[in-house]
């Protein structure tokens, strides 16, 4: 069984670090925030301006003013500051986020990423991604490994515009849990039930197995 967007939000949320400050891009990795370990501390930093990010709320907490970059509705946690989005990109540009999760279209052994547009269709704009992945030290990547087609998104290189080079650290789709190094994919873990044999087949850039064979479950 392949992971849902949850559970890919859960394991992405096993590396978070106490201390870390971490900004959420939209889509997936906005859930991570109601994944955060109770044991740690970290600041979660949305980039139009609101540092300190909380679970999404309840009903009965909806504030329409308090939004996220993805424009839904979402909480402060204990702490939060709330600034400008020139002050937010001063953060981000200074290299003061530890990491950063993002989706993407497709990303490619060498680590490049692109995640802002397909042309030929309506593009409202690029958003942070290309400041994030060249201020973040840590960068993340959550997707499907294969799109609607059934064609592979983790590629030899990459077709789209670029939104960053040689940036991406590691993977987390719906079938495994990546690394990327020494331009290939390094396989690290696969979701339950999902077979190695699977994850070759929709997996068009250089895929390495650990020495062993032997690939554990995700766990989350």
């Amino acid at each position: 069984m392949s992971l849902n967007r949850d559970q890919i939000a859960m394991r992405v949320a096993q590396e978070l670090q106490d201390g870390y400050y971490v900004n959420l891009g939209i889509g997936i990795p906005t859930l991570v925030a109601n994944y955060v370990p109770n044991d740690i501390d970290v600041m979660l930093q949305s980039e139009n301006g609101l540092l300190g990010i909380g679970p999404y709320p309840t009903e009965d907490q909806v504030d329409a003013d308090m939004i996220n970059a993805g424009k839904e509705t979402v909480t402060a946690a204990v702490g939060a500051s709330i600034f400008s989005s020139a002050e937010s990109f001063a953060m981000i540009r200074g290299g003061h986020v530890d990491l950063t999760v993002l989706g993407a279209f497709e990303v490619d052994q060498n680590g490049n990423i692109a995640s802002y547009m397909i042309p030929g269709k309506l593009v409202k704009g690029m958003g942070g991604a290309m400041d994030l992945v060249a201020g973040a030290e840590n960068i993340i990547v959550t997707m499907t490994h294969a799109d609607k087609h059934g064609n592979s998104k983790l590629l030899n290189h990459c077709n789209l515009p670029l939104t960053g080079v040689n940036c991406v650290k590691r993977i987390v789709t719906d079938l495994a849990v990546l690394d990327i190094k020494e331009g290939a994919f390094h396989l690290l873990e696969r979701a339950p039930g999902v077979s190695v044999e699977e994850i070759q087949q929709k997996t068009a850039g250089q895929l390495i197995l650990p020495q062993n064979g032997q690939v554990p479950e995700i766990s989350v």
